[in-house]
């Protein structure tokens, strides 16, 4: 039989994705692109990554916006946001999918490391939003990328999971107090994903080793499962999911 033709349910539409030049920000994107959203993404140190997303997002036929920013400053987050609107006139997807973090034992982590994994992982997300909804139109939706490490205590992952955790707090604040303007507000949380992130872990050979073998599912989570199901929460058949972290780990914590 032939194959379908691929239904654009986001045609037309604006979608923003934080950190979109790499892994899994590129993942979303370009799967948010597929599905005919325009997409603006931010990064910050990889230009040439930048680019190539770039193109590839307007080979599949829509707009893009790429404009360096580091989340870590308000300042750079609002001009980001506004240079967003001032292109769109409106944002119909926001993906706060940007994420740094010191992987330390929690007594060799200082103060500093602390503060930035808090400021990109949390406040960021929160500011991306509030400047983000005043040009969100009902039936939009907010997406933040968080991690089992918010619940469950991973080795070496203390700053990034205790603001991943304070993420999800602010998933469950934002989807309530935006639940009247018509804007849902979730989360998706990846088991361990196969990207380049993994080369900051000292101990990435036996992470990769113990995840394949405890994930019913047999492999491990990629970046393309984590963006097909960031797409469904921005598609209108996801109204009723609210406030929720959507874990995508294979079945690996059945067996934790």
């Amino acid at each position: 039989m032939p194959e379908r033709p691929r239904t654009r349910p986001l045609m037309g539409k604006v979608a923003v994705v934080t950190g979109g030049s790499r892994g899994i920000g590129k993942a979303i994107a370009l799967e948010l692109a597929r599905q005919g959203s325009n997409v603006a993404f931010n990064y910050f140190r990889h230009h040439q990554e930048a680019r190539e997303v770039e193109s590839e997002i307007i080979a599949l036929g829509v707009q893009c916006l790429r404009r360096r920013a580091n989340l870590g400053e308000p300042d750079e987050i609002r001009n980001f946001i506004k240079a967003v609107a001032d292109k769109f006139g409106a944002v119909y997807v926001l993906v706060n999918n940007a994420a740094s973090g010191v992987q330390r034992h929690t007594m060799d982590l200082e103060e500093k490391h602390w503060q930035w994994a808090m400021d990109v992982n949390a406040r960021a997300a929160w500011l991306c939003a509030k400047e983000a909804v005043p040009f969100m139109p009902p039936g939009g939706s907010i997406i933040n990328m968080t991690s089992p490490g918010a619940t469950r205590v991973l080795e070496n992952y203390f700053s990034v999971g205790v603001s991943k955790a304070a993420l999800e707090a602010v998933t469950r604040y934002l989807a309530v107090e935006l639940a009247p303007k018509g804007i849902r507000v979730n989360a998706v949380s990846g088991g361990l994903v196969m990207t380049d992130a993994l080369e900051h872990f000292p101990n990435k050979d036996d992470m990769i080793r113990t995840a394949i073998a405890k994930t019913p599912a047999g492999r491990m989570v990629t970046p393309e499962d984590i963006a097909r199901i960031v797409a469904f929460l921005c598609s209108p058949e996801a109204d009723m999911i609210r406030g929720q972290a959507i874990l995508v780990d294979g079945g690996a914590s059945l067996l934790s």
